[in-house]
């Protein structure tokens, strides 16, 4: 199953439902004999999002290295903001493969990391491995229990993975928030149309038409004699003239007589508001500390 660093598994985790998880920077401490290890580095996750490993930085025991803490193998103590390994000694640190990135865990690695702490140590009894269904094993003896790699799964040994309540009591303080959001509401329609009007129009053409005029004069003085070359007679000479006239040409053409155009445009306006905000406070009572 592959695993996660908390922050890459969930973006914003501290937002988030999750528990147990802002213990990031805690001191490490062991609880055999209260020895500061190092510090929490990193958390790990796998699919599903339930807490697996902490990756301690041994700063203190083994300057520059990483290893792998179960979350079954920690007791968080959130007042003190630190985290006791249970049963972690300086020769299980030494015997951890080194944590470097997430790319190097696989199914072998992880085998090398638990059966560090499935080995019992004699400065501390620690819990044997049993597979699920399987009868339970003896404290007094060491075990080591075959597990398949394809059937594997974190469930089969509850004393490396399980977060029981008693170690890892996680007290959340709520708070409220004035939230301020926007929705988009219809405040109204402004339709616009168009519908066709018609009047009666009326247009004057002035036109024009040609008629022809006959005028017959007398000469001055009354009729005068002519040269006998001048005159001459013929049958059946005629003179034509053409007339012409205007006729109106009156028809109907569309022309865009004026152009709409319709947009939007934003307003903007501030809205204030403010409301009494409740927020609860941690409260450490230590007067049965001795």
């Amino acid at each position: 199953m592959a695993l996660y660093k908390l922050e890459e598994f969930a973006a914003n985790y501290r937002d988030a439902d999750l528990d147990n998880y802002d213990i990031k920077n805690f001191d490490v401490y062991s609880d055999i004999n209260n020895d500061k290890v190092g510090t929490v580095k990193y958390i790990l996750l796998d699919d599903s999002g339930r807490f697996r490993y902490l990756v301690v930085d041994t700063g203190f025991w083994f300057f520059g290295r990483q290893v792998l803490l179960p979350i079954g193998r920690s007791r968080i103590d959130y007042n003190n903001r630190c985290v006791y390994a249970k049963g972690l000694t300086k020769e299980q640190v030494e015997n951890l493969p080194d944590f470097n990135d997430l790319e190097q865990i696989d199914y072998n690695y992880e085998e090398r990391v638990r059966g560090v702490y499935r080995t019992p140590l004699a400065q501390t009894p620690l819990e044997t491995s049993t597979p699920v269904n399987a009868p339970p094993v003896s404290s007094d003896r060491q075990s080591s229990v075959a597990h398949d790699r394809n059937t594997y799964r974190y469930e089969h040994e509850p004393n490396l993975y399980d977060m029981n309540e008693q170690d890892h009591q996680n007290l959340k303080l709520y708070e409220e928030r004035l939230v301020a959001n926007k929705s988009r509401v219809k405040t109204g329609e402004v339709s616009v149309g168009k519908h066709v009007a018609s009047e009666t129009a009326r247009v004057s053409v002035p036109v024009e038409k040609e008629r022809v005029v006959i005028e017959r004069t007398t000469p001055e003085g009354g009729a005068r004699t002519v040269s006998s070359a001048e005159p001459d007679f013929r049958e059946g000479e005629v003179t034509r003239m053409g007339i012409y006239e205007e006729n109106p040409d009156i028809h109907k053409e569309a022309v865009l007589r004026e152009e709409v155009k319709v947009k939007k445009v934003v307003e903007q306006d501030n809205v204030e508001a403010q409301d009494t905000l409740r927020r609860e406070e941690l409260d450490i009572d230590k007067s049965n500390e001795r």
